[in-house]
């Protein structure tokens, strides 16, 4: 229960309208406690007197209090599933919200299936309860008190015989409560582990494919669902066990009633149209005695929901901003790294060691090196997605850790390898950063990243709706469209994580050149694999296990011959040895496009 009470703080906006619907509880109560009463007049004396009149004055105060109860039934059922779609909407948001501003050390290692589980089927079984569920719990609570209290002060006798069957069906269900929540939770994690493999599988379908793995990815499919089933089935089967003896309970109360209340009336201790009344309370208490194991059944879902959607919203972010942070209104562009040390949770090893940078602005920095040197560590730190575990990132004499979050990221345009884009239209992809941009703003954007001419092509234009994670676009034109959203941005700082690796030799070439051209006023950070792209930068880092092992311009690293001349022999030279043959080609005047697959494995290089 004191899980659901963390719930209050959803609650309060809604004070009023949850006042009135425990209005509404409470007047539906009290007309249904008189209608017993009644009916023992009309059997005491209206029967008794033959008394027709008392009769239908009977019958007409019951059928007015039976529509009085279905408009207040009415109104408690409207109030109650309201607040309840009111409380979802706010927790899903704020559950939302919080998944946005998580690190992204959080996002390492959590699963998107668990989270989507969390954000949808746990704030689902939380709604359930908190409308339907609650509404319950709280009549079947007031029936309780007012039934107890009436029978107790007609008959305390009877009322004692007629309720003991009740005790053990409070304690069986208050057992049965201790346990479903646990029983719940798992059914929650592993529906959301069956969520995270459908949503693995789906987003890596192709490669499914590809392997001719779908005969084993249905068994691990399968085994998932099994898991899922098996946590429902016990829930179900404990379940079916507190249902039969509930019932029970309450047939063997109404035989109670009848064999003590009828040998009283024949005593002439009661009357007739007592039993009849008794009878008709416990009648009341009967229906929402038996739905309070479906009634613990809900809140126990509601429990786990609670749980697992707290487990998310009580993660703070590690990164934030500071109290007092500090707002960048125009960066220069100068980039420090001082003594900066930087360790993934739960890795053993630095991902960076002892590394010491001074970037002026304007400058155009390359890092190069084999796969895991760092570099994606290294430019991950700029916008702080990361904080150092030593040392210090600088801009323009700022630490990263005194700025705040939003004015820093504003600053810094960012194309990665694999470039992401939204199920939306062309125009709102390319304006990301700044939706507010106009057309014209929009095309010169995508102009400069050589993007124009292939979106014009398109059915409709700018408006064109691309696929989710922009599949119905070549990996080229995605791109493009990414390196326009960046300079759109109009960043003091870019940052290109290879960014022409998906794009075909003479679109580099264009893009090449607008970039030339858009990198002058930025400091620009490259993470690179082809020649042109290093032999074009001011300075390059050729970065090993986590640090900077040389430093320095194409020439100057070629002629030490040391780690870059190595990577140059190995991966570069052929691009250098086939580009100069190509512009022999064209001073003899046969400018010919190269045969597609030397095109390919110069792109692949």
């Amino acid at each position: 229960m004191r899980h659901l009470l963390r719930l209050r703080g959803f609650l309060r906006p809604y004070w009023k309208q949850i006042g009135l619907a425990l209005l509404a509880i409470l007047l539906s109560t009290a007309a249904n406690l008189i209608i017993p009463s009644i009916l023992q007049q009309v059997i005491d004396v209206g029967l008794a007197r033959h008394d027709l009149a008392f009769i239908a004055r009977a019958a007409a105060v019951i059928l007015a209090l039976g529509l009085l109860q279905a408009g207040l039934t009415y109104l408690q059922g409207y109030l109650s599933e309201w607040i309840a779609s009111h409380i979802g909407y706010d927790l899903r948001n704020r559950l939302y919200d919080h998944i946005q501003h998580l690190s992204f050390s959080f996002h390492d290692h959590a699963q998107t299936g668990q989270l989507i589980s969390r954000c949808i089927e746990d704030v689902r079984s939380i709604e359930r309860f908190t409308g339907y569920g609650v509404v319950q719990l709280i009549q079947l609570s007031l029936l309780l008190v007012g039934i107890v209290v009436l029978l107790f002060l007609k008959q305390p006798q009877l009322a004692a015989t007629a309720l003991l069957p009740m005790l053990p069906l409070i304690w069986i269900t208050t057992n049965f409560g201790r346990r479903i929540g646990d029983l719940f939770l798992k059914v929650d994690n592993t529906l959301g582990d069956l969520s995270a493999r459908l949503q693995e599988n789906v987003s890596g379908v192709q490669v499914v494919r590809a392997f001719a793995r779908e005969p084993d990815e249905i068994q691990r499919f399968d085994r998932a669902n099994r898991s899922l089933y098996r946590a429902r089935v016990t829930v179900l089967s404990e379940w079916s066990k507190i249902m039969p003896t509930a019932n029970l309970l309450v047939t063997v109360t109404t035989l109670l009633i009848l064999w003590f209340g009828g040998e009283m009336v024949l005593q002439g201790r009661i009357t007739i149209g007592e039993v009849v009344a008794f009878n008709g309370y416990l009648l009341l208490l009967a229906a929402p005695a038996t739905q309070l194991t479906w009634l613990v059944n809900t809140a126990g879902e509601a429990i786990a929901g609670v749980q697992r959607t707290y487990e998310v919203l009580d993660t703070a972010p590690q990164i934030q901003s500071p109290a007092h942070a500090r707002r960048l209104e125009k960066l220069a562009g100068r980039v420090e790294f001082r003594n900066v040390c930087f360790r993934y949770e739960d890795d053993s090893l630095p991902a960076l060691e002892d590394i010491n940078l001074d970037v002026q602005p304007n400058q155009v920095v390359a890092l190069i090196g084999p796969t895991g040197s760092g570099k994606t560590s290294l430019v991950n730190l700029i916008p702080r997605f990361y904080d150092v575990t030593q040392g210090a990132v600088c801009l323009d004499g700022f630490d990263v850790r005194r700025l705040d979050l939003v004015s820093l990221r504003r600053q810094i345009g960012i194309v990665l390898q694999t470039s992401l884009l939204f199920s939306d239209t062309i125009r709102a992809n390319i304006a990301y950063g700044r939706p507010r941009a106009g057309l014209d703003e929009i095309i010169a954007a995508a102009r400069a990243a050589q993007a124009h001419q292939f979106i014009q092509e398109l059915p409709d234009g700018y408006d064109t709706v691309v696929g989710e994670r922009g599949i119905t676009l070549s990996g080229g034109q995605r791109q493009r469209v990414a390196i326009a959203r960046a300079l759109l941005l109009d960043p003091r700082i870019l940052i290109l994580d290879d960014s022409t690796s998906s794009v075909d030799t003479q679109t580099e070439r264009l893009i090449q050149k607008a970039l030339d051209r858009l990198m002058q006023g930025r400091t620009t950070f490259v993470i690179a694999h082809r020649l042109s792209t290093v032999r074009r930068a001011d300075l390059i880092l050729v970065m090993q296990a986590g640090r900077i092992v040389e430093r320095g311009t194409h020439r100057r690293l070629l002629e030490s011959g040391q780690l870059y001349r190595q990577i140059y022999d190995l991966q570069l030279r052929d691009q250098e040895n086939f580009r100069e043959e190509m512009a022999g080609l064209d001073r003899n005047g046969k400018d010919h496009p190269p045969h597609p697959r030397v095109e390919r494995q110069i792109d692949s290089n």
